[in-house]
């Protein structure tokens, strides 16, 4: 205890005496770290958009890509985009592949909320990409152009096809002939069939000026009948069905199943199905009119052998896979699925409210359509390589989609693709090949469906059973006109939509090959095509860059800016000569090019003597140019990144900016997209884990960002 008093006298002297001291600072000075003051230097950096001089360039356009989702989220990528930058490129939101649905009609509800919050921002927004190879939704672009299969309906024909088939007309009356009906060999779907060959009269304008009527048809009250015919024509034509013996003897039809009735169908170069019901019947027969004298000068093609008029609730002609089908004794029909039920409904209350059907209700949608089924267990598996057609009524309480399938005990199976159910009955008619020799049941899923599902009359066959089947190629003629017209209608449709706001498109993009520079990709010779690969060209040739751009002219603003762009240009010189050229010959077809694209995915060892004889190329067009998608990289990953890496990385920046403005002239210069503002994450599919932008991840600046304001301030006095 002394010892401690002792200790705190002391202390207290020491303090007491140092208060008494006059104070006197320490001649002591820490020096910041470099790599501090440097980051602090470039955090003061005001934002980069402010380094252009909009007097000298006022429309000069600095512009950053970013996903829709980063955008509409409005968090710091939406704020860092905007503070910076002139212009939103979207990186796949306005493309083919993202827009165009299964039915070929485009989703922009996402498209339209970005245009107007980046209208509220005060941003442009620049489009991307039209005409492209890829990212497209080629399932659809495929279909469009798939073999056309016909398989005869598993019903005895009441339309007697005997004097067409002998060509003696016997039955038949010719109430109109235009200018000629007969019946030609090798014109039908099949190879070596006849199709009956209708011409209209030069004068041809209405309806009955070319006109061939059936011979009576029996049929029974009460009965639906469905009508099948498959029609085209040599030119553009126009034609309806009419009839004897109906209520309606000129009914409006929805008769290509587009959800619409119209008074009359369109034909074309390729074949098209006609198929629809009638019932109204007024006695015991009727007569069919083909009335196809609406346009003059055309010449029609009905196939012989697939003409059909039939009782829908006739005795099948074939074998049904699924033993009770009209669910009239039962179902044999297992299932499950978290809360939902299944069973047969009360008497009256199948089609046509007669008999009984099979219903299946599901609370809530899943979250796989596969998380609710059903499913029926076949006598014996079915055969290998061998074609099902599937028939079904069906209808729900409320519109949603439901999927059958052929499945084995494994889960491997072959789908017949999505049905849309609406709340009225309606016959579904569908088919697949089974392609292994396991598929022992079939499969509904309701998983997507929210509410009740009524089927009723399942037939599965096999189409040889039915009577067979036809399967019709497209010639290139037909897919040249059905492919035009899908590119025409998604640009006219995306171009239009976006007008109000989108001034400037990348119409073309990426067109050149790499191994042969001065043609164009190819999908020929490639032993794999990614799902969502379709090269238009293949298809089109090379005009169909010549359609994309008369299209995007057509449908967008007088003074929209329509870019041509490609990636590898300051790579391979002879590349960019290669687009130079098809630019002239796009022009040569009527077409206007504005301006050429250069992407520029570079690295920190990048040719710079290519780099400059590129922009002289470039520049040498007259056409505005464009680096529009630019992003650099260091040679290694952001986790091996040192500090000669970035500073690389930012002289290269500054250079390629530098070089732009010095070789491109000022009248000539739309100005430069940064592709990746901020550094690739690893995982990513674009460049993984390097560190190509201005900010790192964290949004941290790097040097790079110095460099690009720097550049910028310097070449834009």
């Amino acid at each position: 205890m002394k010892l401690l008093n002792q200790l705190t006298i002391g202390i207290a002297t020491l303090v007491t005496a140092a208060s008494c001291a006059r104070y006197e600072p320490l001649d002591f000075q820490v020096q910041k770290p470099e790599s501090i003051a440097l980051q602090e230097d470039i955090d003061a950096y005001p934002a980069l958009k402010s380094y252009i001089n909009r007097a000298a360039h006022p429309n000069f356009k600095f512009g950053v890509a970013m996903s829709i989702n980063d955008y509409l989220g409005q968090a710091v990528k939406y704020r860092l985009a905007n503070k910076n930058f002139d212009e939103i490129v979207l990186d796949y939101a306005m493309k083919h592949g993202a827009v165009v649905q299964a039915d070929g009609s485009l989703a922009l509800e996402n498209v339209k909320k970005m245009l107007e919050s980046a209208k509220a921002a005060g941003m442009s927004v620049y489009g991307h990409t039209l005409a492209w190879h890829a990212n497209q939704n080629a399932a659809y672009l495929k279909g469009l152009i798939a073999p056309l299969s016909v398989t005869a309906p598993g019903f005895a024909n009441d339309l007697s096809l005997t004097g067409l088939q002998d060509a003696s007309f016997t039955g038949w009356t010719r109430t109109n002939s235009g200018a000629g009906i007969s019946v030609v060999a090798g014109q039908g779907m099949g190879a070596g069939t006849k199709a009956l060959q209708l011409t209209a009269s030069a004068a041809s304008s209405t309806p009955d000026a070319l006109q061939l009527v059936s011979p009576a048809i029996p049929v029974r009250a009460g009965r639906k009948y469905e009508i099948v015919a498959y029609i085209k024509s040599d030119k553009p034509g126009e034609g309806r069905i009419s009839f004897e013996g109906l209520q309606n003897n000129t009914p409006k039809v929805d008769w290509m199943k587009k959800g619409t009735a119209t008074e009359t169908f369109t034909t074309g170069i390729s074949w098209k199905e006609i198929r629809f019901q009638v019932s109204d019947f007024t006695g015991s027969s009727i007569k069919l009119k083909f009335d196809l004298g609406y346009k003059p000068g055309v010449t029609y093609y009905l196939d012989v052998n697939n003409l059909y008029v039939y009782d829908t609730q006739g005795t099948p002609l074939i074998t049904n896979q699924v033993a009770g089908g009209d669910f009239e004794s039962g179902s044999g029909w297992g299932g499950w699925g978290g809360a939902s039920t299944r069973g047969i409904t009360a008497d009256g209350l199948g089609v046509n409210n007669k008999g009984k059907a099979f219903f299946v209700t599901n609370p809530t949608k899943a979250a796989n359509y596969w998380d609710v089924q059903t499913t029926y267990s076949f006598a014996e598996p079915l055969k290998n390589n061998e074609t099902y057609n599937l028939s079904f009524w069906v209808k729900g309480t409320a519109p949603g989609i439901i999927r059958p399938e052929l499945q084995s005990a494994n889960y491997s199976s072959n789908g017949f693709g999505q049905v849309s159910v609406t709340t009225d009955w309606q016959k579904v008619s569908l088919s697949t090949t089974a392609t292994a020799a396991d598929r022992s049941r079939l499969i509904f899923s309701y998983g997507e469906f929210a509410g009740t599902v009524y089927i009723d009359d399942v037939v599965l066959s096999s189409s040889k059973a039915a009577g067979g089947s036809t399967t019709v190629e497209k010639t290139a003629a037909e897919k040249d006109i059905i492919l035009t017209e899908a590119l025409e209608k998604w640009i006219t449709g995306m171009v239009s939509a976006t007008k109000g706001q989108v001034k400037a498109w990348d119409v073309v993009n990426e067109p050149m090959d790499d191994a042969r520079p001065s043609e164009l990709k190819t999908a020929a010779g490639r032993t794999s095509i990614a799902a969502d690969e379709f090269f238009w060209q293949d298809y089109l040739g090379k005009d169909y860059a010549v359609k994309a751009f008369k299209a995007a002219r057509q449908a967008g603003n007088p003074t929209d800016i329509h870019f041509i762009n490609d990636y590898n240009l300051e790579y391979s010189l002879d590349k960019t000569r290669g687009l130079i050229e098809y630019v002239k010959y796009i022009e040569s077809k009527g077409a206007k090019v504005d301006g050429i694209g250069t992407q520029m995915h570079i690295s920190t060892t990048s040719d710079k003597d290519k780099i400059a004889e590129m922009f002289r190329l470039l520049a040498a067009t007259g056409k505005l140019i464009k680096i529009s998608e630019l992003d650099l990289g260091v040679g290694v990953k952001t986790t091996e990144a040192k500090a000669e890496h970035y500073k690389a990385q930012a002289d290269m920046y500054k250079y390629v900016i530098e070089k732009y403005f010095e070789l491109v002239p000022a009248a000539q210069r739309y100005g430069i997209t940064i592709w990746s503002p901020l550094d690739s994450p690893a995982g990513t599919g674009w460049r993984a884990g390097e560190p190509i932008g201005l900010w790192t991840e964290a949004f941290v600046r790097k040097q790079a960002y110095a460099a690009v304001a720097q550049a910028l301030e310097k070449n834009t006095k």
